[in-house]
């Protein structure tokens, strides 16, 4: 079973929220995706500038077995991108909530987000 981390928030698209300072929040996949797509071997993140909505794309994962959108789990401009995992796609199947995170967004509002029991009762 895949681990659900109880400290973050997440996303219906498998992404999550860590809270912090002030209304910066970092954004990653969970276990439970990167369990589902098997090996990832490329990532296309958001711009550090740019802007992204919750709910919509906002660049795409690529693994082993297939493609898949990242989406947004909150809106805000994107503050900061992670280089290892441009570099190194790998870190995120190793260590999607420490060194896989994807980038970094001072959020003004949130999407539909769940608590970490909920997305285990859901998906875990």
């Amino acid at each position: 079973m895949a681990t659900v981390a109880p400290e973050l928030q997440y996303s219906d698209e498998h992404e999550w929220v860590a809270r912090e300072a002030g209304n910066v929040v970092s954004v990653g996949i969970s276990a439970v995706a990167t369990d589902a797509l098997g090996d990832i071997v490329y990532v296309e993140l958001p711009e550090v500038g740019s802007t992204v909505t919750a709910g919509e794309t906002c660049g795409e994962v690529e693994s082993t077995k297939s493609v898949s959108d990242l989406y947004a789990p909150v809106t805000g401009e994107v503050t900061e991108v992670n280089p290892a995992v441009a570099e190194e796609p790998a870190l995120i199947n190793g260590d999607p909530y420490g060194a896989g995170w994807l980038f970094k967004v001072a959020a003004v509002s949130d999407g539909p987000l769940l608590s970490a029991e909920e997305y285990t009762s859901k998906y875990a």
